[in-house]
């Protein structure tokens, strides 16, 4: 737990899936909307921190307008504007070593390269989890997924297995870090990725403080952004895990979690 001292917050970071988004409604809560718009007229940026790659982030419609950059793929790919800040890929041996594991074990495999994403070994938990049950759109014209494989570096490898499989497929992956922030899967990137070492990029590039920022989140995969942030922020609904390494814990995302903390922080 980081020393609690009053400080000028001049960056936020938000996870979208049970932070900015509620998993009931699939929505931003209004009261986020409008508590990230007072944010921005006192001059504080907003910026995205998710592993959703780029091309299925299609849920931030009522903030869009808001948003002053984005750490995605869990910090594999971090941008503003136009401007790539930090672009980390999986080393290809690593690749190969869960491509041969999906094969030997058959599990699906969600392939995130820089441009495309598509998915290896395809099961129906595919469509249940990221389609039915977290209602993700964008995956409806994927190339295939040789192509991506072939053709672009992968920034993100998202196997559907369990928690005890993930230990085992990490010793085959000595060169990249796991998130899980839902039990059906796990998001893989390289060890140089990490939400924690996205912000600390963008921060870098912004020519800001660390203990500048605040970081918003709920699954595992949010506990280093969580705990490297300046104020890091667990929301209600969040896993007892990522309460653990939070500076201050607020309501759900459907209780005005992310309002609730930035007036308890004098952000708003």
């Amino acid at each position: 737990m980081k020393y609690m001292e009053k400080r000028m917050i001049k960056s936020l970071f938000f996870d979208i899936d049970g932070t900015l988004v509620s998993f009931k409604t699939h929505e931003i809560p209004q009261s986020t909307v409008e508590a990230l718009t007072m944010a921005k007229e006192n001059g504080v940026g907003v910026y995205i921190s998710t592993g959703r790659p780029i091309p299925i982030i299609t849920n931030l419609g009522a903030i869009e307008h808001l948003i002053d950059g984005y750490v995605t793929t869990n910090g594999a790919l971090c941008f503003i504007g136009n401007k790539t800040i930090c672009c980390n890929a999986i080393p290809p041996e690593d690749v190969a070593a869960l491509i041969t594991r999906a094969d030997a074990d058959d599990f699906a495999c969600i392939v995130v390269g820089e441009r495309d994403i598509s998915v290896y070994n395809y099961k129906d938990v595919v469509a249940d989890v990221f389609l039915k049950e977290i209602n993700v759109k964008g995956m409806d014209h994927m190339p295939p997924v040789e192509q991506v494989l072939a053709e672009q570096r992968i920034l993100q490898l998202t196997p559907f297995v369990g928690s005890d499989y993930e230990k085992q497929l990490m010793h085959d992956m000595p060169h990249c870090i796991s998130g899980r922030w839902h039990p059906a899967f796990t998001d893989i990137t390289a060890a140089t990725a990490g939400k924690d070492n996205g912000m600390k990029s963008v921060v870098e590039y912004l020519g800001i403080n660390l203990g500048e920022t605040m970081a918003f989140g709920d699954g595992g995969n949010d506990i280093s952004i969580i705990k490297a942030a300046g104020i890091g922020v667990a929301m209600g609904n969040a896993g007892n895990d990522v309460k653990a390494v939070a500076d201050y814990v607020t309501t759900s995302v459907d209780d005005d979690g992310v309002r609730n903390a930035l007036k308890h922080f004098g952000v708003i």
